[in-house]
Parts: structure tokens; C-alpha cells; sequence
């Protein structure tokens, strides 16, 4: 019922002021990630320390390194894919042309048509 009559666009979530969340690839599972690991680090390091302010610092290490760790992890499989993708799209652009021709690779060529070339 909350989504029928809401036709202002969703603003999106800029973290620091610069780094739009919604349509950044990645960003919004770094950030996710980032948080869980802080708390566990800090947590983990508290109950094993004692120590408040030394967890905090602990935390936001924790915070930084996940992040960015999943952020690298993260960016990297989306190049793999955009990779992947473009060869298939070439690929699937040469079969279309090729199909039928001469160059075709999946077309049997018998003995006069080898002959002819």
C-alpha cells in the first residue's frame, strides 16, 4: 500500500557526501560487510581485552580493512563478468554474421567446397 501513490523518485544514500551508495556497483555490500566486521573485530576484541577505547580503534581498523577487502574482492568479479559478457555478446555477434557463409565454423565442408577456396 506504501508504494501505490509514491511517484517521487527514491533519493539515493550518499555516504560521506560523495559516494552514492544506490549506483556505485559494490558499494552497498562493502559497506554492509564493513559494518559487520567492525563489529565483530571491536566486539571480539573487547571481551578479549577489556580495553573500550583500544576496541573502538579495533573497530574501525576491522571496519576498513573488510570493506575495502570486500570492495577489491567484489570489483574484481564484476570485471570478470564484464568480461565474460562482452565475449559472449562478440561471440554471439559472429555467429550472426557468419552463419550460413563459407566461414562458418560449424558448417561441414565437403570435398568440392575445399577445393573451390
Amino acid at each position: 500500500m506504501a508504494d501505490e501513490g509514491d511517484s517521487e523518485p527514491r533519493k539515493s544514500f550518499k555516504l560521506l557526501g560523495f559516494l552514492d551508495v544506490k549506483s556505485v556497483p559494490c558499494a552497498r555490500e562493502s559497506v554492509l560487510y564493513g559494518s559487520l566486521g567492525s563489529l565483530v573485530v571491536g566486539l571480539g576484541h573487547f571481551l578479549a581485552t577489556s580495553r573500550v577505547r583500544r576496541s573502538c580503534d579495533f573497530a574501525v581498523g576491522g571496519f576498513i580493512c573488510t570493506m575495502l577487502g570486500y570492495w577489491f574482492y567484489c570489483r574484481y568479479n564484476l570485471a570478470q563478468h564484464r568480461i565474460r559478457q562482452r565475449m559472449l555478446k562478440e561471440g554471439m555477434r559472429n555467429k550472426i554474421l557468419f552463419e550460413g557463409s563459407s566461414l562458418d565454423p560449424e558448417r561441414k565442408q565437403t570435398g568440392n567446397e575445399r577445393s573451390d577456396s
